[in-house]
């Protein structure tokens, strides 16, 4: 597929030299000279050259930023609104987080008392429901009855 590598003799390993031409200048006519306002420096200097051109180069004077004017003071009611502002929003923030944290503890008491009243009730009709051999001598006082050991006593 490929050629076999072949020595081939020194002389054909030989570089071959290249020696520049020179480039003959070509001589440029003068380039017209810019003429310059005379009772004024121009913003950006330019020298010409001997053979008439001209170049420019950077500015004769280093520029000068425009100057700061005061601002004007803040009235005192703008401050005002903006404050007043800032403390409403906190307040409406306050007044939010109160009242989600009471309807949230309203709930848990809620909750702690259904739980309350379920294991108070479950006890009692495990105490009023048992068999007579395994019930204790608890007495229930319900609605003025008196319940002992599956007897009414009126």
């Amino acid at each position: 597929m490929y050629p076999e590598h072949a020595r081939r003799p020194p002389a054909e390993w030989a570089v071959e030299v290249h020696q520049p031409t020179p480039i003959t200048p070509t001589v440029m006519p003068p380039a017209p000279l810019v003429p310059i306002q005379p009772d004024a420096f121009p913003a950006v200097a330019s020298i010409a050259l001997p053979d008439g051109r001209v170049v420019t180069g950077y500015a004769l004077e280093p520029t000068k930023p425009e100057l700061v004017t005061a601002k004007p003071p803040v009235s005192r009611a703008a401050v005002n609104i903006a404050l007043g502002g800032i403390g409403f929003g906190a307040v409406c923030g306050g007044l939010f987080l109160l009242t989600t944290f009471i309807a949230a503890l309203t709930a848990l008491i809620t909750q702690l008392i259904t739980l309350a009243a379920i294991c108070f009730g479950g006890f009692v009709a495990v105490q009023i429901f048992k068999p007579n051999d395994a019930k204790s001598g608890t007495t229930f006082h319900i609605r003025k009855a008196v319940f002992k050991r599956n007897h009414f006593n009126g």
